[in-house]
C-alpha cells in the first residue's frame, strides 16, 4: 500500500494535480480499473484522499503531518527548549471543506493592509452566508474581487485593505462566490 501512497504523491507533486483513475491505472500497473477503484477506497477510507461532488479525487494527507514544536517570539527575544508538542497536518488546518475549497493566487494590493500581498495564495471555501467582516470572492457589476464584506444601511458593499482604494458600492449586482480561510505565502 505504501508503494502505490509514494507514486500517488510523487505524481502529485510533479504535476501538481491528483491522477485520473486511466492515469492510476497506468502508473501502477494495474490491469483493470476496478484494481484502481478498490485502491481509491481503501485511500478514502484512510482518509489520504477524498472525492468532489464530481468523483475526482481531492489530496487529504499527501503531504503527511509537519511536527509542531512550540511558539516563537516575535518581539522581545526569549530563551525557549524544543519541544514536540504535537503534529499537524496543513490540509487540515487550512481546510474545513475540501468539497468547497479551492485555491487562488492574488493579484493586486487592495488588501495590503490586512498582509494579503500580490502573488500569495488563498485559500477559499464556498460559503452560502457569509458575515460582514469576513474577506470574500465576490462578483460586482460583472467583476471578480477578494474584499471585506461590509454593510451599510442594510445593504452589501466592498471594503479593501488598502488605504489608496475606495470602498465598492455594487450599481446591479453583488454576489459572493467564497470566503477566504487562509493565506499561504512562500518565501
Amino acid at each position: 500500500m505504501n508503494e502505490y501512497r509514494n507514486k500517488i504523491v510523487s505524481f502529485y507533486r510533479n504535476k501538481k494535480r491528483m491522477p485520473s483513475y486511466q492515469e492510476i491505472m497506468d502508473l501502477l500497473g494495474f490491469k483493470s480499473k476496478n484494481a484502481v477503484y478498490k485502491l481509491v477506497n481503501k485511500l478514502v477510507a484512510e482518509k489520504i484522499v477524498s472525492k468532489d461532488g464530481q468523483g475526482r479525487l481531492i489530496p487529504n494527507k499527501l503531504t503527511g503531518e509537519i511536527p509542531l514544536l512550540g511558539l516563537v517570539e516575535a518581539g522581545i527575544p526569549t530563551a525557549t527548549d524544543e519541544v514536540a508538542l504535537d503534529t499537524m497536518s496543513l490540509d487540515e488546518y487550512l481546510v474545513s471543506n475540501p468539497d468547497k475549497s479551492f485555491i487562488l493566487r492574488v493579484k493586486g494590493d487592495s488588501m495590503i493592509e490586512e498582509g494579503i500581498r500580490e502573488g500569495d495564495l488563498v485559500v477559499v471555501e464556498r460559503k452560502e452566508n457569509p458575515k460582514e467582516g469576513d474577506i470574500v470572492i465576490a462578483e460586482v457589476d460583472g467583476g471578480w474581487t477578494m474584499k471585506f464584506l461590509r454593510k451599510k444601511s442594510g445593504k452589501n458593499y466592498l471594503e479593501p485593505a488598502n488605504r489608496n482604494y475606495k470602498p465598492i458600492y455594487p450599481e446591479y449586482d453583488l454576489r459572493i462566490a467564497a470566503v477566504v480561510k487562509g493565506v499561504i505565502r512562500k518565501y
